[in-house]
């Protein structure tokens, strides 16, 4: 079946259109590199044909590669598996030249074939390097059109001459935020920034694009890197100019990475070494770099998690076998913070929202939030006012119960107390049909327990939001014993409607995401206890790949949340109360009892000013909890807010709390931004090695029993195993 269709008009204009079968968003594939080759070496065989418009027969051009394809060509390679990448990575550079330069003659730059590309919407990747090595490129004036080369967000570069290309065509500075941040721009944007040539009405696409192939001469054709004379743009490495730039982009993306992603320090020394060679050296240059990321295992357990697992979680890897279990009316009980970020989400998505409080003016105020989200979205050009109207007209903000008659799914988010919770399930069920779906939202309270109080226990289930609702992308949903199939089925089909992505857990004390994270706060705050400098710890999290050191965290969380946790949990738990978690909680009482409550309080481990932006930890840190004269090394800071957090995830894993590993791993990195460079917890086992692992818990196994090996951790390291080699075929399966 073809890939790509190729028709000639009859004035000579060759239409070489993307169409991968059964797919939505064209993705490249070895095959489709292939046939995508000849039927362009047809084009320039044939003497009838003037030149060619290379689009998209799909709303968008493309998504970029396949990344499959490249793990496919590591693994079948053999003992050689750089060879082989680098192989496959120069023969798409020479696809790509050919395109460029096709039948010009390399002397006078005379004879070629003029390119267009002609995108009807989005393009990525390597969409956008294929643009990039034609000679016009347009884009169809569609406001949902984004264009650009986001592949460092997935731990990898541009490396199909992307990188090489738009450094040379703008300059390092300029291509900063395209390159080094992944940004996707509007098709104006983009235009401005000099990405693409042309914005013309959609319907004129094609037809623009034809006639400037019709119009184009010889010099309109020549790539300024193949003019003579060609200079870089902001100048070259020992440029004056240009040096200031490379210093300043250096430790831009150090300051930026702190040197744990391995695909940004690779991009920049291929822009670096390629700016002071000749274009088809910087090429070869770039392959080679692009080599050395595909065969870093961080860039392997980036793309597997936030990609294929990712992906893979999002379309129902985890679904059971039920039928469709669409929302479409959604009850939200409690119309704070978290009940009105829910109640937005869903509206945004189109489903109807009933959003109820105990008072008018509470519920009132929970509309009020979505209405002020979507002026900033005006203000920002993401959202119309005709968008803004239809979202406010779909949520109802109401006290009456009744209102919830004919819903299929009530979210409950009301405050965190089981006796509270418990008395809104009954107001609840007693209106909505038997067969709806109620779930509580809580992020630490049993659902087996909470379950008690429905009807209908088999119908009840967590989903656990992570603050704030409208920008953090994972969902928890948690399954107490009685939960059935359908209730698992209608949340996860609810989170895809809404657009973020969830993993499925077991019913525990603070289920998965909790169950890492508060012991990494703790360990962080115990540290502080003992003595360990403040700005230590924190720096020793950052450099590490977290996005916010352990007292920044718990700051954010605040303290008095920290306080309420540590109650409950120490009621519950009674002796078996963790030692490093009283030691913690020294420190969280005292600044309890100070007011210091965190980021909402303006005072917390750190200083705030008036606009609440932080301006430097608190001195006072130090007075109460004085620095110790002999300081650890920063490894070993960092091993043990590394462990505290990853033994934990081995633990829920073995306790059956954690089913399937890739949530473990995607459930790390989007709930609580565990180092995204090292794939999540499970991955960066791999990378290490279960009997490296051994080690660093025996090295801290003074420090208390959580420093401990699990068994399944002592049992792989016995059989060499690794997590992904053991758990990931049959999960997949």
């Amino acid at each position: 079946m073809s890939i790509f269709t190729y028709d000639v008009d009859a004035d000579g204009v060759a239409v070489l259109s993307w169409d991968q079968p059964g797919t939505s968003m064209n993705v490249m594939t070895i095959e489709g590199f292939e046939e995508f080759e000849s039927l362009f070496d047809k084009a320039m065989a044939d003497d009838a044909v003037k030149g060619v418009v290379v689009t998209s027969a799909k709303k968008d051009f493309a998504g970029g590669m396949d990344l499959k394809v490249l793990a496919q060509i590591r693994d079948k390679a053999g003992e050689n598996p750089a060879q082989a990448l680098f192989d496959f990575t120069m023969n798409g550079h020479r696809i790509l030249r050919k395109l460029e330069r096709n039948k010009m003659d390399p002397k006078t730059n005379k004879g070629g074939k003029p390119v267009a590309w002609a995108s009807p919407g989005t393009s990525a990747g390597i969409g956008t390097e294929v643009a990039l090595a034609c000679h016009r490129r347009f884009v169809a004036d569609n406001p949902k059109a984004r264009i650009g080369l986001p592949e460092i967000m997935i731990g990898l570069f541009p490396g199909a001459g992307g990188t090489t290309r738009v450094t040379r065509m703008m300059g390092l500075m300029p291509a900063a935020p395209i390159l080094l941040e992944g940004k996707m721009l509007a098709p104006a944007k983009a235009k401005a920034a000099g990405l693409i040539d042309e914005v013309v009405p959609a319907d004129e696409l094609l037809a623009r694009a034809r006639a400037w192939v019709l119009e184009a001469k010889d010099a309109d054709i020549v790539k300024p890197w193949d003019q003579k004379g060609y200079k870089m743009p902001g100048g070259t490495p020992y440029h004056p100019a240009g040096f200031m730039t490379f210093v300043g982009a250096s430790a831009m993306v150090h300051g930026k990475t702190q040197g744990v992603y391995p695909a940004a320090k690779a991009m920049l020394s291929a822009i670096y070494e390629g700016a002071m060679v000749p274009f088809d050296t910087a090429l070869k240059i770039e392959a080679r770099w692009f080599t050395s990321v595909l065969m870093n295992p961080s860039s392997s357990a980036m793309i597997r998690s936030l990609f294929v697992n990712k992906t893979a979680l999002e379309k129902g890897a985890v679904r059971p076998d039920v039928g469709d279990e669409a929302v479409t009316k959604v009850g939200v009980l409690g119309a704070g913070m978290m009940g009105a970020g829910i109640a937005h989400v869903a509206a945004l998505a189109g489903i109807e929202v009933v959003l109820i409080d105990q008072e008018q003016a509470a519920a009132d105020k929970g509309k009020a939030h979505s209405e002020e989200l979507l002026d900033k979205g005006i203000g920002r050009k993401k959202v119309t006012p005709e968008k803004k109207a239809q979202v406010l007209a779909r949520i109802t903000a109401t006290t009456d119960h009744a209102a919830l008659q004919g819903c299929d799914l009530v979210v409950e988010a009301v405050f965190e107390d089981p006796g509270v919770k418990a008395d809104v399930t009954a107001k609840a069920e007693a209106q909505i049909p038997d067969t709806a779906i109620f779930a509580t939202n809580t992020s630490t309270l049993p659902i087996t327990e909470l379950a008690k109080a429905s009807q209908r226990p088999e119908q009840f289930i967590g989903i656990h939001f992570f603050s704030p609702v409208d920008r953090m992308m994972l969902v928890e949903i948690i399954k107490g014993k009685q939960s059935g199939d359908r209730a698992v089925a209608k949340a996860l089909d609810f989170v895809r409607q809404i657009r973020k992505t969830p993993i499925v857990v077991n019913d525990a004390r603070f289920f998965y995401a909790n169950r890492c994270i508060i012991p990494y706060i703790n360990e962080g705050v115990a540290m502080l206890a003992e003595g360990v400098e403040p700005a230590l710890i924190e720096n020793a999290a950052k450099q590490m790949g977290m996005p916010l050191g352990p007292l920044q965290l718990n700051d954010e969380t605040s303290i008095d949340l920290g306080v309420k946790i540590a109650k409950a949990t120490k009621a519950a738990m009674g002796d078996a109360y963790p030692e490093s978690a009283a030691k913690a909680d020294e420190v969280l009482f005292k600044l309890f009892d100070l007011g210091r409550l965190g980021r909402k309080a303006n005072a917390g481990y750190y200083e705030y000013d008036d606009k609440g932006k932080r301006t430097g930890l608190w001195l006072g840190l130090r007075e109460h909890w004085p620095a110790a004269g002999d300081q650890p090394d920063l490894t070993r800071v960092q091993h043990r807010l590394i462990l505290a957090q990853v033994l934990e995830a081995v633990r829920a894993l073995e306790d059956g709390v954690l089913e399937d590993i890739r949530e473990g791993d995607v459930g790390a990195i989007l709930g609580w931004g565990f180092m995204p460079w090292s794939g999540g917890p499970f991955s960066w086992l791999d990378i290490i090695g279960a009997q490296r692992a051994l080690e660093l818990c025996e090295e801290l196994s003074e420090l208390g029993p959580r420093f401990e090996a699990p068994a399944l951790l002592r049992e792989m390291a016995a059989k060499g195993d690794t997590f992904y080699g053991r758990f990931a075929a049959a999960q997949a399966a």
